[in-house]
């Protein structure tokens, strides 16, 4: 690990403007994925701007959505009462993040700025239409992600809160790598104010929808509407862990326990 500065703001407006100047400046959330990166040689910041005092972490709840700030815990959300009460598939999705390890450290919003292609936040965020709150604007789900490990946020842009609509019924069920957790496939099904949405994480480069599970659910939702709707192999991951046509299945099979969990 290469020497690096070190800074802990105590606001989100000072966590910004220290990064605005400082050089090669990175901002610390759990620190889950960053750091070991960093010990294998890979990231080299110059500055780690520490969030863990900048006033980001909460949740509250209002009669049509779900705020939940970017330094939230995994565990915190898991726990949680208001989000068990309005969204439990917010909840089931944080406790099966990790150990329990990385849920006390990880969090929401360091989660969906890296947007790992196998992380279980971004199918969440895209499925429930979800806004992305940052220091500068309001970005929507379906703009935010753009491919591996890339992301609309521009340089020094600080991930505030994620507001989630509130779904009439929604569920999310993952095949996760027995050794770190993540996804080998996730499915995240929702009916809600935008319609029917479906997120899949960890099949390809990044996360993305299924335009036919959606049309076929939206006409009637029930895992019997997605039995002949087929999910392409190509284009999505292969590796040591499974093939491109082994995660197109699984995209299936856990899309119709998905829609029959929700329901």
């Amino acid at each position: 690990m290469t020497p690096f500065d070190y800074q802990r703001p105590s606001s989100a407006a000072d966590a910004v403007r220290t990064h605005a100047a400082a050089a090669d400046a990175r901002y610390l959330a759990g620190g889950q994925s960053l750091l070991p990166a960093m010990k294998q040689g890979l990231a080299a910041p110059g500055t780690l701007i520490d969030l863990a005092r900048a006033g980001l972490a909460g949740i509250t709840r209002t009669a049509d959505h779900l705020t939940i700030g970017a330094m939230t815990r995994h565990a915190v959300v898991a726990d949680s009462p208001e989000v068990r009460s309005a969204c439990p598939a917010l909840a089931a999705l944080a406790e099966g993040i990790g150990d329990p390890a990385v849920r006390s450290r990880g969090t929401i919003g360091g989660s969906v700025a890296l947007n790992d292609p196998a992380a279980c936040w971004p199918a969440a965020v895209l499925a429930l239409g979800a806004t992305v709150h940052t220091d500068r604007r309001r970005i929507a789900a379906d703009d935010f992600f753009k491919g591996l490990f890339e992301t609309a946020l521009e340089a020094g842009e600080l991930i505030a809160a994620l507001q989630f609509p509130l779904p009439r019924r929604a569920a999310y069920l993952k095949f996760p790598q027995p050794a770190s957790r993540f996804a080998l496939v996730g499915v995240c099904v929702a009916q809600g104010p935008a319609g029917v949405r479906v997120a899949v994480t960890g099949a390809g480069p990044g996360v993305l929808r299924v335009p036919a599970f959606e049309a076929a659910l939206a006409a009637q939702w029930a895992p019997t509407a997605l039995e002949d709707v087929a999910v392409e192999a190509e284009g999505l991951n292969t590796d040591l862990h499974a093939s491109a046509a082994y995660r197109a299945h699984l995209v299936g099979v856990l899309a119709r326990r998905a829609v029959a969990l929700a329901a």
